[in-house]
């Protein structure tokens, strides 16, 4: 039994707090600037980039597959997660029945996180310039790995920042190339911000590519998956690269849903309760005085608190996929129906971690690491995508060991 259905003495229906505590959106429409037009939701912030990618792609190695049918897997398929966060990839190849052998992350926080919720996985918490993948790897019996995975920090690529070339971030994909070269992975997926498609001109992209391609894998293919059409109840849009060094399709998951099929934000967060806190699952948000909440009552759905910081204290919209979710420094979206900013549980809840999944450290720190994260979901997808492929490899594996015994004998 979930925290949640265990202490139903605590929580109430959040339907039923609302008439009670919920303050109108708008309490006095004439005192409401109808000027303020409600906006409408952005569903498609890189449908641009993605339409002119579909539309240019000459690549027969990528490959969409339908993943209706859960792939049975004909090995023990294990992977190395690379800037792994707190897991949220970890976590979707687990779901997929991959078995997670190695991780590496910076930040300590985050490596606490992902060392609670996966205390088999051996991590490794630094710098990945200072990583020896050999003498890492070497500490758990220099197992075979079947794929590397792994998100280098976005701040330079993001059309939200400056985007900056000579960021010393945008490089670091080269280390996750380096470490890919010395392990040899069968697959390789890599996952980004959209944005990093059309920085100076593609030429990011291409160096990518190259850079993938000079260490033996070719081909390497790249697609933009909205993570709401996986069932993910948020707009999130990744860049994925995969490549192989088989000379396989590049295969990746089939839409699930249709945009008018993308699952509201009320199908994962109403049964949590409105005002009551519960910090053994990270349901916490920022402390508002009455005051605060007054003016929090009089943002519209997709309005902003402020007029200088825009993308902070955001309402999200009712009956529609979240926004995509970010800490901001704790000023996160406002909850669709009630007048606070959801909680680091709401968030995590959106990004579609299991409820058995706890964030370390502070509120902040934990909405800044789910902020970050990949929704468990779209990886868990991906990884089905992959399976397929996978298993066509051991297949040809096993002939080639069997053509060595009989030319043997």
């Amino acid at each position: 039994m979930s925290i949640v259905e265990s202490s139903n003495s605590a929580y109430i229906d959040i339907k039923q707090q609302m008439p009670g505590i919920q303050l109108s959106f708008f309490p006095n429409q004439e005192q409401h600037n109808l000027n303020k037009k409600q906006k409408k939701p952005k569903l498609g912030r890189y449908q641009r980039i993605q339409r002119e990618l579909e539309q240019n792609d000459t690549d027969s190695y990528k490959l969409f597959i339908d993943i209706g049918s859960v792939p049975t897997p004909l090995s023990n398929y294990t992977f190395v997660d690379l800037f792994c966060g707190a897991g949220g990839i970890t976590q979707g190849l687990v779901q997929a029945g991959f078995q997670p052998l190695a991780s590496a992350e910076i930040s300590p926080i985050a490596s606490e996180t992902h060392q609670n919720n996966f205390p088999k996985c051996h991590h490794f918490c630094g710098d990945i310039e200072k990583l020896s993948s050999q003498n890492w790897l070497q500490q758990i019996g220099s197992p075979e790995i079947h794929l590397v995975v792994g998100g280098p920090p976005c701040q330079g690529f993001s059309v939200a920042g400056k985007r900056d070339p000579k960021d010393p971030r945008n490089r670091l994909f080269y280390e996750f190339v380096r470490i890919v070269s010395e392990i040899r992975p069968w697959y390789v997926v890599m996952e980004n911000v959209p944005g990093i498609l059309t920085i100076q001109n593609g030429n990011v992209k291409q160096a990518i590519i190259e850079a993938f391609e000079s260490i033996g894998y070719p081909n390497i293919s790249v697609a933009i998956l909205e993570s709401a059409a996986y069932g993910v109840p948020q707009i999130r849009p990744r860049a994925i690269f995969i490549a192989n060094r088989f000379g396989m399709p590049n295969p990746y998951p089939k839409a699930q849903l249709l945009p008018e099929e993308y699952k509201p934000i009320e199908s994962a967060i109403s049964d949590l309760p409105a005002y009551t806190r519960i910090p053994e699952i990270n349901h916490e948000w920022t402390k508002h005085s009455a005051e605060y909440m007054e003016r929090i009552a009089q943002v519209p759905p997709g309005g902003s608190l402020y007029t200088k910081y825009v993308d902070a204290f955001k309402r999200q919209y009712p009956g529609k996929p979240s926004m995509t979710v970010k800490e901001n420094h704790g000023g996160t979206h406002i909850h669709p129906h009630l007048n606070r900013v959801i909680s680091a549980r709401e968030m995590a809840r959106l990004q579609t971690f299991p409820d058995s999944f706890i964030f370390a450290g502070t509120m902040k720190k934990a909405m800044w690491q789910i902020g970050n994260a990949v929704p468990p979901r779209l990886a868990e997808c991906i990884g089905y995508a992959l399976i397929p492929y996978l298993n066509e490899i051991v297949l040809r594996e096993s002939q080639k060991i069997n053509y060595r015994v009989i030319k043997d004998l």
